[in-house]
């Protein structure tokens, strides 16, 4: 069992980018999805799906390289961790990199991005940024 999934998942993403890996696998679940498909979204990531193995339901997710071979996410971190959770509201969610990067929110309207989350005017936790 794993403390902070949203930790593990990051770490693996990391993990398999470092290395030049077209694949990782995680166990799925919804906000794990959530946080994906938003990575999606956003273009980090190529896609993802989600299956059933051995009665676990696993999620693959299809890492992004350019025609070069370059990494398309260059860092990635996570910013609120267990013990002390980062919370922002509507008016201090950052910019990362003047705007070429992302961060990432769990808001009560769902998983946002910092863009999408100030266009709505909604705060939250602030789980992660991705440049």
């Amino acid at each position: 069992m794993c403390s902070d999934p949203i930790a593990d998942l990051l770490t693996r993403i990391r993990n398999a980018n470092i290395i030049f890996r077209p694949r990782v696998e995680v166990p799925a679940s919804k906000f794990n999805e959530a946080v994906v498909s938003l990575l999606v979204k956003e273009g980090y990531l190529k896609g993802y799906r989600i299956r059933v193995r051995k009665g676990r339901h696993l999620m693959d997710i299809f890492l992004k390289y350019s025609e070069q071979g370059e990494k398309v996410i260059t860092h990635l971190e996570k910013v609120s961790k267990p013990g002390q959770r980062k919370y922002v509201g509507k008016d201090e969610i950052p910019r990362v990199l003047n705007g070429l990067g992302i961060c990432v929110l769990s808001t009560p309207r769902g998983v946002l991005s910092g863009a999408q989350a100030k266009r709505i005017g909604q705060g939250g936790e602030l789980l992660c940024c991705i440049w």
